[in-house]
């Protein structure tokens, strides 16, 4: 067999795995990760509830708890394959494949305590442990045997060419189990021609006691509890098929809707296998002792070739499964752990429509379908979540109609997404299910307005934003939202609150740039949510200082700045400071009672906001000239700001 425990541990697991059917409530299935490459072999100790993985590609042995988490790696095992242990679980061997040699660990200590060179170019893969002695299958294709480790000795001795005249087309898998002594099974697996052999080894050399083809390629076996008979899985797309070893005749076939790649027997007799299932339809059968039962199906695998080696176990006791399936990347595989294997899965699906009118009728259908039907009339339970019932509003049980369907409907109070759940609580075979499905219940679209967009500000000028909410069904809550233009200016809630009874809710903003300002409705169980937008602009403060003049004085209505005609003057821009802003300077000369371009150029502004600019001398006298800053969306360097022109300062040179 694939696991041991103490003899009277096992003695009280029948007794209890047959007692917690209907007495331990369901619970959840579980998978998680471990890093292993592919389980060449999966070992149970139950005495220390640990779980060994042989790894042949990282050469290690992968030791875990019962929930596969992680004890310790086993490692420096090249191309390490088969487990077993001994009756009382002190022991655990593993045959080195790529080392010619036995090994043995101490299964408390997890340290080694021995290895058994097998001799060189052996390769040993297979172990099984009886009578005594530690017996290996070896070799490769035609040139395969079967040998032995002599344990009972002060010196363990290897024995090889023990095969008792059969040709091995490959090392034979071997099974033993102490409640048979005297008895090893091998199955000649790497041949369609390849028989399953009964050696009587009470004699402690090997004679075959009964051979029978059953087909060959046989992917796995497991021993019923007793040791009397063997469930082989294989080979091809046949059934799973029980033998009796005293005569290899069949006594009962385990159908299953592909070819079989493992199997694992409990110590109540209950038959657990997996198969290829390439189309995805359900991977892992649990058999019942009642051949007029069928099997309980669970599907734990999608991957196109899940199985390696032997990798489904029951627990000591009988109570859960433990299969290893194919993990996500090529370093890891997925452990799953069946809780009430024995159970049968429960599929339940819900269908409601994609939408639906609020306040209007709709009807949910669906159903619970099991490879053990449910009967007409079994109870679910249903849930409305929705905005008025966010925890959920019970409505109460439905009834399974025949077939396995049910249906209901219910009138939507509340518009929104609207979720039906249906639960079935499982009974004494069932494992519970619950399934669910959303609509999308219409809601009515609220009145939502908010002022300002498009207007343009002076900057800094408060202005005041207004949303205006219509007629809701309880929500009156709104928020503004405000995002000055910027990177560095995050989008703020500036206000959230209760709109007044004329439905209004205001908020005042410092206009310093042009900023985005939103309005948010959430929506309430009858009116959906709403947002709407307003932009408004703000101006820069720009100012522009001339110096070095002698005085001033008015020609017609206009201030003037008299500058001695070799005297340069100075410009000095003041602007409202942003990171790499610049000024637009321009230069117009008067001329024939017009005025003329003279120069555009762009200044950059200094982290205090101030540009200062020499516009050099006219060097003649009666020239007037005027100058004036402006800030360019965009053309400044940025567009935080709306384009904004500064005042004209008007000058004249004299002599």
């Amino acid at each position: 067999m694939r696991m041991r425990t103490l003899p009277a541990a096992t003695a009280l697991a029948v007794l209890f795995s047959s007692a917690v059917l209907t007495a331990a409530p369901a619970s959840a299935d579980t998978a998680r990760t471990v890093a292993v490459t592919a389980a060449a072999d999966t070992i149970v100790d139950g005495v220390h509830q640990r779980l060994f993985f042989s790894d042949r590609y990282q050469n290690k042995i992968v030791v875990t708890d019962y929930a596969g988490k992680a004890v310790a790696e086993l490692t420096g095992l090249p191309q390490v394959q088969d487990l077993e242990l001994t009756p009382d679980s002190g022991t655990l061997y593993a045959a080195v494949y790529g080392a010619d040699k036995i090994v043995a660990f101490d299964t408390t200590t997890l340290t080694q305590t021995a290895e058994y060179p097998t001799g060189a170019r052996t390769t040993p893969s297979r172990l099984a442990y009886a009578d005594g002695k530690l017996w290996f299958g070896y070799g490769d294709q035609w040139d395969s045997g079967l040998g032995s480790v002599d344990l009972t000795t002060e010196t363990p001795t290897v024995t090889l060419d023990l095969a008792a005249e059969h040709d091995f087309a490959g090392p034979p898998k071997l099974y033993a189990d102490p409640d048979n002594p005297g008895t090893l099974l091998a199955l000649d697996a790497g041949i369609s021609s390849g028989p399953i052999v009964v050696y009587d080894i009470s004699s402690g050399t090997p004679a075959i006691r009964v051979s029978a083809e059953k087909g060959g390629f046989y992917n796995d076996a497991a021993l019923t509890p007793d040791g009397q008979n063997v469930v082989v899985a294989g080979p091809g797309n046949r059934a799973l098929t029980e033998y009796r070893l005293s005569d290899l005749a069949e006594v009962r076939t385990f159908p299953v809707a592909s070819e079989p790649e493992t199997v694992s027997i409990a110590p109540d007799g209950t038959v657990a296998a997996t198969v290829l299932d390439t189309d995805d339809l359900g991977d892992t059968y649990v058999f019942a002792a009642d051949p007029g039962l069928p099997a309980s199906v669970r599907n734990l695998s999608h991957s196109w070739m899940p199985w390696f080696g032997h990798s489904t176990n029951w627990s000591a006791d009988g109570g859960k499964l433990f299969v290893m399936s194919e993990g996500g990347d090529n370093d890891s595989s997925t452990f799953n752990v069946v809780d009430e294997p024995r159970k049968y899965v429960a599929t339940l699906k819900a269908d409601a429509p994609a939408t639906a009118t609020r306040a209007k009728s709709l009807t949910v259908k669906g159903s619970l379908v099991s490879t053990l039907a449910l009967p007409a009339g079994t109870p679910l339970t249903v849930t409305r979540t929705d905005l008025e019932s966010p925890n959920g509003k019970s409505l109460g049980t439905k009834s399974l109609a025949t077939g396995g369907k049910f249906s209901f409907t219910d009138t939507p109070p509340a518009g929104g997404k609207v979720t039906y759940k249906v639960s079935y609580a499982g009974d004494a075979t069932h494992v519970p299910a619950t399934a669910s499905d959303t609509v999308d219940v219409s809601r009515a679209t609220p009145t939502l307005t908010l002022n300002n967009n498009g207007k343009v500000y002076d900057y800094g000028k408060d202005v005041a934003f207004t949303a205006h909410l219509g007629t809701t069904y309880k929500n009156r809550t709104v928020e503004i939202w405000a995002n000055p233009f910027g990177s560095d200016k995050p989008n703020k809630l500036v206000k959230t609150g209760t709109v007044n009874s004329s439905g209004n809710l205001s908020v005042t903003l410092d206009m310093t740039r042009d900023a985005t300002v939103t309005a948010v409705f959430k929506g309430d169980a009858r009116y959906a949510p709403k947002t709407v937008k307003s932009t408004g602009y703000a101006r820069v403060k720009v100012s522009t200082a001339l110096s070095k003049h002698y005085k001033t004085g008015k020609i017609g209505s206009t201030t003037y700045y008299y500058f001695h005609k070799n005297t340069d003057v100075i410009s000095t821009t003041t602007m409202s400071y942003y990171k790499d802003r610049k000024q637009r300077l321009e230069l117009q000369v008067y001329s024939q009672g017009k005025w003329y371009s003279g120069a555009t150029e762009y200044f950059k502004l200094g982290t205090n906001g101030k540009s200062v600019v020499n516009l050099g001398h006219a060097g003649k006298s009666g020239i007037r000239a005027r100058v004036r800053s402006s800030y360019i969306n965009a053309s400044s360097g940025d567009n935080v700001n709306s384009t904004t022109h500064g005042a004209w300062k008007y000058f004249i040179f004299t002599s």
